[in-house]
Order: structure tokens, then C-alpha cells, then sequence
């Protein structure tokens, strides 16, 4: 038995479920009989698994410790994919080569799967879709783009060079937070230590006299007293929450929409903006290359939302399609989402009329990265104030803790 997920179209909207049958045909067969009145476009083989429960949560665990492939080995593998293909080496030639010489045994393994599959008779991008945990969706709409078009090598260029420009953005991304999260561990160690070895010097002070403490004196001795009594249990728990709430979002597909819909709310400081137009400048930079390439704005549309992965932004965006096939514009139908600004409506629907859709959406792509690229590069001017604001609380919150009872002592001890 194989798992697959078969995406399945309802009512202009479109969702996926993982099914296990022994082949394509048969998971497909048992998707329409299992959702009566829908359309089962496709059945992709992949490794989800269905799992549940114990072990579920065991496997999930498994995976999670398993290593990453570096993004530097895939981008190298892709650019020689691009590079031999334009030489007209045959694509499964080339991904047998690349199997061959890639360092990342991971990495190999896959290349060594997808050649096989290629070999079988699958296309490059059926072969390639059960790894689209390990690729991302990026490569898996412009392996879309590459078959359609018929220039994979000149996709992957493309897809090399969106690659690194990912890989170069969380590289910025993380110099920037850098600093801010050393500057937090610092400041949570040094209460930490505070608060176990400083407090209860103080605290067995205070048990000497019958005095009443006050509110932030209480609560040092409360944290004191969970840390020393409860601490590796607060450490497990704390643990446990975050593991738990990954594999929920990962598997569990109303609480991924309702934490991504809570993520991209405006009241949701810095994080909605950065996921926002990351978001935005990937589905318009794919969608824009692929009306460039001749696809028509139907097949480009379903092809680019494949790699949003905020549930929320992509269910808006799905909309858009099924508006278009009932004869809006794509513009109106882009207006209709709530997404986009009205320069960028303007912009879009002056291309439509003049017949240069592509060029106006690549001025989109630039835009949405320009918006992208200031939130990084201003990354740390923004934390900054959340920053002293934890830093002053915690000192505050110390220094009354540990002052205002030593105010009243001599009151106490008289």
C-alpha cells in the first residue's frame, strides 16, 4: 500500500487528502467514492502517512529529529540540472549524473528515486512531487512550469536563482534576529540565576519577620518556587506544547488555517507583514514567469497558488480562478481577494488592456520584494521596542521584588 494525496475540487474550491491504495488509479477511484458529488482532479504519490495517535506522534517525532537537507547541496544540484539540460543531456541522464556526484546522501537518495520513477515512465513532475517536504512547493511549480513550457533547463535557471534568493533572505532574516535573541537568552539567564540563587537568600529573610509582602515580591517567591520544585517538568511541558502544536498545524487542517489566518491579521505586530509579502513576491514571481512563458492565466494561476502555504492567503487566492472562469477579469478578481493594493490593482488591470500582463506583473514581484526586503534590512529598528519593553519589565520587576520589602525591614524589625 502507497499513500497519495488526491486534491479534490468542490465548489470552485480545492482541497487534498492523504489516501492509501496500491495505485494512482485505485486511490483515485476510492477518493470519488469516499467524496460523492466532487471532482477528483489528481492522485500524487507522497510520504505523508496517515497515521494517528501513538504512532503518530511517535513517527512525527522521529522526522523531526531527522537531519535537513542544506539548501546550498539543492541549489548546487539544480544549477547542474540546468546547466546539462541546456546542453541537451536527457533529463533522466542528468539526474542520474547528479545522483552520482551530490555529497548529501539524503539528497542522493531522492535523485537515485526520481531517476528510477523517470525511467518508469512518470513525468518530472509526478516524480518529483512526493519530495515536495524536501524541495518545497517553489520546485515543484517551477518543475510544473519547465514540462509545460519545455524548457526545464531554463525553469530551473529560474528556479536556481529563486533559490538562493530564499536562501540569502534567511540569511538576512537571521543576522538580523540575531542579536535580539542573544540579547533575550542573556537577559532570561540572568533571571533565571537571579531568581534562584538571589531570592532565596531573601526569602528566608523575610519568613524571619510576620510582615506582608508585596505584589512583585510574591511573585519572585511564586517563580522561585516553580523553578526550584517544577522546573524540568516546566522544561518538558514547554516542550511538549510546541511539539504538539507543530504536528497539529502540520497535520490538522482547520487549526493550520485558524493559526495562519490569526499570523497574517494586522494586529499581529511585524510577523503578518513578513509572512504577508514573502508570501505575495512568490506567488506573483512564479505566476508572472509562467504568463511570460505562454501559460494561460488559468493553468499559471492554479500552478503558482500550489506554493503559498498560509492556508488563509491561499484559500483568497483560490477564489480567484473560479472568478475568472466565470468570465471577471483578473484583475476585478485579484480586487475581490482583499490582498492586493489598488496601485497594484491599477497596475495589473493596465497591463490586461494593454497587452502586457507579464511586464506589469513583474513590477508587482518588485514591489512586494522591495516591501519584503525593508522589513529585513529593518528587521532589528522594529524589535528594538518590544525589546526594552521586556528588558525594563524584567528589571522592574526585580528591583521591586527585592527593594520594597527591604524598605519596610526596619519597620519589621521593630
Amino acid at each position: 500500500m502507497k499513500n497519495f494525496k488526491v486534491t479534490i475540487l468542490s465548489k470552485g474550491k480545492k482541497s487534498t487528502q492523504i489516501v492509501q491504495a496500491v495505485n494512482k488509479m485505485s486511490a483515485m477511484k476510492l477518493a470519488k467514492k469516499n467524496n460523492p458529488g466532487k471532482i477528483v482532479q489528481k492522485a500524487v504519490e507522497t510520504k505523508e502517512s496517515v497515521n494517528s495517535g501513538l504512532d503518530g506522534i511517535i513517527a512525527g517525532m522521529k522526522k523531526s529529529f531527522e537531519p535537513k537537507i542544506d539548501i546550498n547541496n539543492k541549489i548546487s544540484a539544480i544549477r547542474q540540472l540546468a546547466v546539462m539540460t541546456d546542453a541537451g543531456i536527457s533529463i533522466h541522464d542528468a539526474i542520474t549524473e547528479v545522483a552520482e556526484n551530490v555529497e548529501n546522501p539524503k539528497l542522493k537518495k531522492i535523485y537515485e528515486n526520481i531517476g528510477s520513477d523517470i525511467n518508469a515512465g512518470k513525468s518530472i513532475a509526478d516524480s518529483i512531487a512526493p519530495y515536495s517536504e524536501e524541495f518545497g512547493h517553489v520546485t515543484i511549480a517551477m518543475t510544473n512550469l519547465g514540462e509545460k513550457t519545455g524548457n526545464i533547463s531554463g525553469a530551473y535557471a529560474k528556479l536556481s536563482t529563486i533559490l538562493e534568493d530564499i536562501r540569502d533572505n534567511v540569511k538576512k532574516f537571521k543576522k538580523a534576529i540575531k542579536g535580539p535573541i542573544i540579547t533575550l537568552i542573556a537577559m532570561a539567564i540572568a533571571f533565571t540565576i537571579l531568581i534562584m540563587v538571589v531570592v532565596p537568600k531573601f526569602k528566608a529573610m523575610f519568613e524571619k519577620f510576620d510582615s506582608a509582602l508585596p505584589i512583585p515580591t510574591q511573585i519572585l517567591l511564586f517563580l522561585e518556587n516553580i523553578l526550584t520544585n517544577y522546573g524540568v517538568y516546566v522544561l518538558g511541558g514547554l516542550f511538549l506544547i510546541i511539539f504538539m502544536t507543530l504536528r497539529q498545524y502540520k497535520n490538522d487542517k482547520k487549526f493550520k488555517y485558524k493559526l495562519d489566518k490569526i499570523l497574517v491579521h494586522p494586529k499581529f505586530y511585524l510577523i503578518h507583514k513578513i509572512i504577508f509579502f514573502s508570501t505575495m513576491h512568490k506567488y506573483t514571481l512564479v505566476f508572472g514567469e509562467l504568463v511570460k512563458s505562454g501559460i494561460p492565466v488559468s493553468e499559471a494561476l492554479d500552478t503558482a497558488v500550489d506554493m503559498v502555504d498560509n492556508s488563509y492567503i491561499k484559500e483568497k487566492l483560490l477564489s480567484v480562478n473560479a472568478n475568472i472562469a466565470r468570465g471577471i477579469s483578473l484583475s476585478d478578481a485579484f480586487e475581490q481577494t482583499g490582498l492586493f493594493e489598488n496601485m497594484l490593482l491599477q497596475m495589473i488591470r493596465a497591463g490586461e488592456t494593454g497587452g502586457q500582463l507579464d511586464a506589469m506583473l513583474g513590477k508587482v514581484t518588485e514591489y512586494y520584494d522591495s516591501r519584503f526586503q525593508d522589513l529585513i534590512d529593518n528587521l532589528a529598528s522594529y524589535i528594538e521596542p518590544i525589546m526594552l519593553f521586556f528588558i525594563a519589565g524584567l528589571v522592574l520587576l526585580m528591583a521591586l521584588g527585592i527593594f520594597m520589602p527591604m524598605w519596610d525591614l526596619g519597620k519589621a524589625v521593630k
